[in-house]
């Protein structure tokens, strides 16, 4: 059944493709020992001190550890039977309810073969993890299809960590062993046309589903290779998704559609994994269709719901260190393709410069991210970026540049508890003297913690009317004075 996808004549070498495991052995051996082997006699054994012997305690745990065990050395025996087997260059045109029948069935051949019975349960779990083995990810596919894990961590073979809301556990996921571990990683880059080795020991990536990919690998790595993956979020969460779950409240939300719809320019700030840009996409939600937007990005992760839409991705340098596409390439070709909005995923290096000049020159209504603690600092942050690309400026004129450019900076937290919280919406409202001068108009007022640990807090305005609200009037959008009041609970 399905011989298409075995090699020619798989069926004779399929008990010699792999070495019979230790007991198979043991048997054999065994069995072919002389029957006429004289047996020593067994010496009487001393009377042993009574004692009252207790038996020890199963531990569910030890039992679970051993059978994993046990499933993982089988699987490796089996995987090593498929290689020999199957007909790797025809995989790519099997289905995959052929390709599970036919490892199915060469699984239960060798699996009668060398003498090991496992339960039904057990067989299922086996044909699953060599199905991952041959066409997904190994051991990490089974994290990869769990929706609520955010991030998938990997400290070498025997650690995998996972994020699920905001919270990292270790799961009882791992590898094999090193090799297993380089083998999978070589199969991710290897189908992105990249490579990592001892001279080029890290590199950044795409998996098929879009989630982003890093690695790095040993000498650079000490205690084995370190994989980092953020997952790519399949379901487009909208702004309606984020204030019900408590991510900002509707009163924000109403400021922010104001402030898209009128073609303010908006940075989004906050740390790693705070939902910078789960927030930019749910901001674009605001851009009408008849608008026409580019996105530059280093890894592909903005799902925006317009019709018009350019996106782009840079391009590291090829092993010969040539080939490279910066996102200031990309973003300077853009300023040429009439686009309406430019949206930079992160801006972190040269290309700031670049991206406030768009903004500048009526590209009103672009957005960006940059990593930043607050509003203040992410001003800072974009001062340092402009001196870092060798741009030299006084600083007064440099922040005068911002000044103009920007219109509202989004800080996104992610706070102790693991929730993610829009904790500032802060203006900028001009220059006075050498400083930037900004208002905050809402905020995120931490009260208390619960036993649990969960933070108490709420959202409020801090009662400054914005400064764009002549502009809001002018776009045809009426915000209501109450949502400028500050909370009163």
């Amino acid at each position: 059944m399905f011989s298409r996808y075995r090699k020619q004549n798989a069926e004779k070498v399929l008990a010699n493709a792999a070495p019979k495991p230790l007991v198979q052995v043991a048997k054999s051996a065994a069995s072919k020992a002389p029957e006429s082997a004289p047996v020593p006699p067994r010496t009487p054994a001393k009377p042993a001190a009574k004692l009252r012997s207790v038996p020890a305690p199963v531990v569910p745990e030890s039992k679970e550890k051993k059978r994993r065990e046990r499933l993982g050395e089988i699987k490796v025996e089996m995987h090593a039977r498929l290689l020999d087997n199957l007909n790797l260059a025809a995989l790519d045109k099997a289905s995959e309810a052929d390709l599970k029948s036919e490892i199915m069935e060469i699984t239960s051949e060798a699996l009668d073969e060398i003498g090991i019975v496992l339960n039904r349960d057990e067989r299922m779990t086996l044909n699953q993890e060599l199905f991952d083995e041959v066409k997904g990810l190994g051991p990490l596919e089974t994290l990869l299809k769990d929706d609520t894990v955010n991030d998938i961590l990997v400290n070498g073979p025997r650690q995998i960590f996972v994020e699920r809301d905001g919270k990292l556990t270790l799961t009882d996921v791992t590898f094999k062993d090193e090799r297993h571990l380089l083998r999978i990683i070589d199969k991710i880059v290897s189908a992105v046309g990249r490579r990592v080795d001892e001279s080029n020991p890290y590199v950044d990536a795409r998996l098929a589903d879009g989630s982003r990919f890093n690695a790095m690998v040993p000498p650079i790595a000490v205690d084995g290779s370190l994989v980092s993956i953020r997952k790519f979020k399949k379901e487009k969460l909208a702004i309606e998704d984020l204030v019900s779950f408590g991510a900002f409240s509707p009163e924000m939300a109403l400021y922010l559609e104001a402030a898209v719809s009128t073609r303010l320019n908006i940075i989004v700030s906050g740390g790693t994994g705070s939902g910078k840009t789960t927030t930019l996409n749910a901001l674009s939600s605001f851009i009408a269709h008849d608008e026409r937007i580019l996105t530059i990005e280093d890894t592909a992760e903005l799902q925006l719901q317009q019709i018009h839409v350019g996106r782009m991705e840079s391009r590291p340098a090829n092993v010969e260190g040539k080939g490279a596409v910066s996102q200031r390439d990309c973003l300077k070709n853009a300023l040429r393709m009439r686009p309406d909005r430019i949206i930079v995923g992160e801006t972190r290096g040269e290309e700031v410069i670049d991206m406030l000049q768009a903004m500048n020159t009526g590209h009103d209504g672009s957005m960006t991210t940059i990593h930043a603690n607050s509003a203040r600092d992410g001003v800072s942050r974009l001062e340092n970026m402009i001196a870092m690309a060798g741009i030299e400026m006084p600083i007064k004129a440099v922040r005068s540049q911002i000044a103009s450019a920007v219109n509202l900076i989004v800080q996104a937290s992610r706070l102790q508890d693991g929730s993610r919280r829009m904790t500032s919406i802060t203006e900028i409202t001009g220059m006075e003297g050498d400083v930037i001068s900004m208002q905050e108009v809402f905020r995120y007022q931490r009260v208390g913690l619960t036993p649990e640990n969960k933070i108490i807090g709420h959202f409020t305005a801090t009662g400054v009317r914005s400064h764009f609200s002549e502009r809001f009037k002018m776009w045809g959008m009426h915000l209501p004075t109450e949502i400028f009041e500050p909370f009163k609970g």
